[in-house]
Order: structure tokens, then C-alpha cells, then sequence
């Protein structure tokens, strides 16, 4: 349990729920077989569910169920031990204050997720009727260091145990023998030789590059201001403010009537009656280009109706398809967009972006085209010196589709223009077809338009594929083993109650 010094009580449970699952997914602990089963060798049994007090209350330490077989926290069993064998681990290391609450939650978790795996391996085997046969289990406890006696089984020993204990003890071992032949039928398969030295093959040839990057985002403004020359209605600059009435149509004409007679200011209603985002700021909308208003005003007909307005004057009440009724109040007379302003340009930027975003990578395009022209005409560092580009080389690197973990991978050369880039099959191809020595063709890859140069292509020497062909039967094994974890966790058999129990040990 956290002590009294470690609480935060500043924290509500939410934020510190989500600080625990955010950490926990950026930094999860790395299982060392994910389904490991450990050889029980604790002796101590108490037949009652572990409890934590907590304001005076006695709580039943009882996680959730998997297909209702209970996961509960009993000392001795699976789930205790699991984390008990955390918890020294993690005190062998360093772990201040700051921390003590992200390790506690990841400890327990960890131990719940390897507890519910363990369950469902047990279900499983006994829905298809098996159990480890008592002759194995038998031999099995008679070798544990409790009942030795100079490297003898002790039958005093043995006896001398009280015998619910005793019996305890024996059905843990029969459970975690079960689990053990279930994991080996499943994940323990051997692999062929040739196959692994097939998938080892695949890491030849590699290649090394040189690339440049043209940035999408480095769209000029003199194209910006061109665009805005010729769409001018769309940058449109209003300033409106606005009352939504959720109610009817007809309280919604009545407060606007209350609003044109004087009964009331537009600011008023706006704070007492609207509905909406902009109530609490009297309905001030603030300035709105035309574009941000396609949302607001899906209407195009009622769009022009407001953006044609005069200064002071009231919109008609205009029926939302959510079925709100809204009139707006013109704030300033409609004027044409500033392109000398940068606030200005930098919302037309973000618009072009985002719904116009083909302009911009053409653009790019167009930019690594001229460079692919000099640099065949010339040489590739020619070209890069002549623009005052950056250069940047990665490799040697497989053709590996994917960043399969096996290889190699275009994601571990640091260059952040290529996280994303074993994903494309373009760039792909662009690297592996295109002949050594000449540029490639542009290819976009995320947020960039990015041309590369092979610079020469060689095959691994034997001990690096020997390594591949011995580590991929291990590779597969582990990726079985995470298949069958993420089945048991989510395959809808899971009554997962975790933090209803554990923030508990917060208090």
C-alpha cells in the first residue's frame, strides 16, 4: 500500500487513471515470455481473500473474472506470487517518490494481465478435459528444495506440512504444469531450419542512400497570396455574434422580436437564453473568415443571407438539421482579407492545408522534379550544394516492407522524414528499383516530397543473416505469445474491474 507521504491527494482518480494508462503504454514493462508460468515454491497459504482496509472498510481484493472464473488477489496463488516477484524486482532498482505511484500501478497490472492469461490457459485446458496427470505432479512436489533431506524426498518432511497446505500446494503445481504443456503445444513450435534461413535471405542485398527532403509545410506565401487572389470570396472576413434557442422555432422569433424592440439587449439574451458554445462571451463569435463558417452555416443560400448583412442588423431565425433555431447579429460590415496581415495568412495557410492540401505537395513536387532534372544533368551533390539543401544518408538497409524488427529498418536511421516511410510502398520501390548512383523520382512520404540517391548496394556478411536465421525462431515464438495475450485480454471474456480495486492502494 502507498504510504500517508505518497499520496497526492491534489490528484483526482481520473487524472492519475490516465497518467497510469498513458505511462503504462509509452513505457510498458517488457515480459520475459509473456507467458512464463512460475514454479510455485511458496509454501505459505491463507484460504481467505487478501484484504487492504480503506476508511474503515474491509475490501475483497477480487480484480474482475474471466469467463466469471474470479481473478482475486489471495496470498499464495498465482496472482500474488506474480506480483510479489514484481515488486522485488522493482525494489532492486531506483524508485523516488515521483514515481512510486506509476511503478505501483504498473506492478499490479502487469500481475493482473498475467493472472487473467493464466486463468484463461486453465479454462481452456479444462473445457477440453485435461489436467496434468498426478504421476507428474507427484514427482513434481517430491523435487522441491522443501521436501529434501541431502538431496533426498523427505517423506517427514512432506508429512510434517498441514495437509490443506500440503494439498494446496499440490493443486498449484498441477495448474502450472497444465498451463506449461498448454503453452508448449502452442508457442513452442520448432521451426524449420530452411525457413528460418529463407526469412534470413531476405535481409540481402542492402542498400545505402542519400536523400533530400522538400518540406510540404514550406509552401510559399506568394502562393498562398495567389490563391487568395483568385478565390476571394472564401476569405471573406464578418464578425458575428449569434443566439442558438434549442426550445422552438417560435420562442426562438420571440426572443429575437424581444431583441429588435428593445425589451432586452442581444447580450442578455445571448447569456441567459443561448444555447451554445459562444453564450457565456454574450454570443460574440469574433472575426470569422467565410471558410470557417461552412461548418457553422452548412447552408449556403442562409450563408450568404448573414455574410450580407450590414452592420447591426439581425439575420432571419434559420433552422439547424440537430434541430436548434439560430439568428445572428452583424457585428462589422463584411471586408476582403489582408494578405499583408500574417495572423491572416497564417489561418489561410492552415486552410489550404487542410482542405486544399494537394496544392502544396504539388508544389513540392514541382520543387523535387527541377532538383531530379539538375541532379541527373549534373550529379546529386551538385544539385544539393547549388540550392543550399540539406543532405541527409541512411543505410545499409534490406528491402524491408513493413519495419519488420527482423532487419534492418528505415525507422531506426534517426532521420524523422522516414518514420513512416516502411509503410510505403512507393518509397519502397523508389529505393530498391531505381538503379544505383541515379535519383530516384519524387515520392511523398508523410509531410514531405522526398527524392533519394542509392550510393551503392552489398550483401551481409554470414554472421549477420546466421543471426537472423537463429533469432527468427525466437521472434516467432514471442509473436505467438503475444497473439494469445491479446486474445485472452480481448476477446470479450474479460470482466476487468482492475481500477476499481486498485485505487484503493492510492488511499
Amino acid at each position: 500500500m502507498a504510504s500517508k507521504e505518497k499520496k497526492q491527494p491534489e490528484k483526482t482518480d481520473d487524472s492519475i487513471f490516465k497518467e497510469f494508462v498513458r505511462q503504462f503504454k509509452a513505457r510498458p514493462f517488457i515480459f520475459t515470455g509473456t507467458f512464463v508460468v512460475l514454479v510455485i515454491v511458496v509454501v505459505a497459504f491463507v484460504f481467505v481473500p487478501a484484504i487492504v482496509p480503506s476508511q474503515g472498510r474491509v475490501i475483497d481484493l477480487n480484480f474482475g473474472s474471466y469467463n466469471k472464473i474470479p481473478i482475486s488477489y489471495v496470498e499464495g496463488n498465482y496472482f500474488y506470487q506474480v506480483q510479489q516477484n514484481l515488486a522485488r524486482q522493482s525494489q532492486s532498482g531506483d524508485l523516488d517518490a515521483a514515481n512510486y505511484q506509476i511503478t505501483l500501478y504498473r506492478i499490479w497490472r502487469e500481475a493482473f494481465e498475467a493472472a487473467v492469461v493464466h486463468t484463461a490457459i486453465l479454462d481452456e485446458m479444462n473445457r477440453a478435459g485435461y489436467s496434468a496427470p498426478s504421476s507428474v505432479v507427484d514427482r513434481t512436489v517430491a523435487m522441491m528444495p522443501d521436501f529434501q533431506d541431502n538431496g533426498v524426498f523427505s517423506s517427514a518432511k512432506y508429512r510434517s506440512m498441514d495437509s490443506n497446505r500440503r494439498m494446496a500446494l499440490w493443486r498449484q503445481i498441477r495448474d502450472s504444469i497444465t498451463a506449461q504443456y498448454y503453452i508448449s503445444d502452442v508457442t513452442w513450435l520448432k521451426t524449420p531450419s530452411k525457413e528460418g534461413d529463407f526469412i534470413a535471405s531476405m535481409s540481402s542485398p542492402q542498400r545505402s542512400f542519400d536523400m533530400v527532403s522538400f518540406p510540404v509545410n514550406s509552401y510559399p506565401d506568394s502562393e498562398i497570396s495567389e490563391y487568395v487572389r483568385n478565390n476571394p470570396s472564401l476569405f471573406r472576413i464578418t464578425h458575428l455574434s449569434k443566439i442558438t434557442i434549442t426550445s422552438s422555432e417560435r420562442e426562438a422569433r420571440q426572443v429575437l422580436a424581444s431583441i429588435q424592440n428593445g425589451n432586452e439587449t442581444f447580450e442578455d439574451a445571448a447569456r441567459n437564453k443561448s444555447r451554445d458554445y459562444y453564450a457565456e462571451n454574450a454570443g460574440d463569435m469574433g472575426n470569422r473568415m467565410v471558410f470557417e463558417l461552412l461548418l457553422e452555416i452548412p447552408n449556403e443560400s442562409d450563408r450568404e443571407h448573414v455574410l450580407g448583412l450590414s452592420r447591426g442588423s439581425f439575420s432571419n431565425v434559420i433552422k439547424y438539421a440537430d434541430g436548434a433555431w439560430v439568428f445572428f447579429r452583424a457585428e462589422d460590415n463584411v471586408r476582403e482579407a489582408d494578405s499583408g496581415d500574417p495572423v491572416i495568412m497564417d489561418r489561410i495557410r492552415n486552410y489550404i492545408m487542410t482542405y486544399e492540401r494537394g496544392r502544396a505537395e504539388d508544389w513540392a513536387r514541382d520543387e523535387a522534379e527541377k532538383f531530379c532534372a539538375d541532379a541527373r544533368q549534373n550529379d546529386f551533390d551538385s544539385a544539393v550544394n547549388d540550392r543550399v539543401m540539406a543532405k541527409q544518408s541512411f543505410g545499409p538497409v534490406p528491402l524491408n516492407y513493413g519495419d519488420i524488427v527482423l532487419f534492418p529498418s528505415l525507422q531506426s536511421s534517426g532521420i524523422s522524414e522516414l518514420n513512416y516511410a516502411g509503410q510505403n510502398e512507393r518509397f519502397i520501390q523508389a529505393c530498391f528499383v531505381t538503379p544505383v548512383g541515379v535519383p530516384s523520382d519524387p515520392v511523398v512520404v508523410g509531410s514531405n516530397v522526398v527524392v533519394v540517391c542509392p550510393l551503392e548496394e552489398i550483401i551481409p556478411d554470414e554472421e549477420e543473416t546466421g543471426f537472423i536465421s537463429m533469432y527468427y525462431s525466437y521472434w516467432l515464438t514471442q509473436s505467438f505469445e503475444q497473439d494469445l495475450r491479446e486474445y485472452f485480454l480481448y476477446n470479450g471474456k474479460l470482466d476487468d474491474r482492475f481500477w476499481d480495486i486498485f485505487q484503493y492502494f492510492l488511499e
